[in-house]
């Protein structure tokens, strides 16, 4: 199985030109470990990349509550060291994530799935936006401000959000099948 980050690593290997046969200088052709996959293999690189997204999510949780459970003194170089290496981890799954919908719509015309992976990129980048408002709202610094109203809104929604993540991967392996 290829991580996100060895697929990122690898998605920028260079292949050297002829420069003798054209007479111009070298360049460097991007290569992407998927090119030739069969759709089935690209779903379940997305399944394999939201199983890395899920994991990414539970890390930013932890990170949290050791940040909440670490003061006052709170250590919040700690809390931002584990927000930098989770923030990197979803970068990398959003860049292979958007290359697979790339692919989907252009070279494999298959629109239809692509739009299934526009909508998973769409609803993880809502239930990250909203976790990270979640967590703000209960740092030790706002608790004072604190609308439980608004956080169990809040909450609510990162469960809709997730509903909604599980039934686009449905939707977008159903689909799969169907387009093989």
């Amino acid at each position: 199985m290829i991580t996100a980050e060895a697929a990122s690593e690898s998605t920028v290997s260079a292949v050297p030109g002829d420069t003798a046969a054209t007479g111009v200088p070298e360049r460097e052709e991007l290569v992407w470990p998927w090119k030739d996959a069969p759709i089935r293999e690209l779903v379940q690189r997305i399944h394999q990349l939201q199983a890395e997204r899920a994991q990414a999510f539970r890390r930013l949780e932890e990170g949290h509550r050791q940040y909440l459970s670490s003061g006052p003194p709170y250590d919040f170089p700690r809390y931002r060291s584990t927000v930098h290496e989770v923030t990197q981890v979803f970068a990398a799954a959003s860049r292979e994530v958007l290359a697979v919908e790339a692919e989907l719509a252009g070279p494999r015309a298959q629109p239809l799935l692509a739009s299934h992976v526009r909508s998973l990129q769409q609803l993880e980048e809502t239930r990250l936006t909203t976790v990270a408002l979640l967590q703000l709202m209960g740092t030790p610094e706002l608790t004072g401000q604190e609308d439980s109203l608004q956080i169990h809104q809040l909450k609510m929604k990162v469960i809709k959000t997730m509903e909604a993540i599980s039934e686009v991967l449905q939707d977008l392996r159903f689909d799969a099948e169907s387009a093989e």
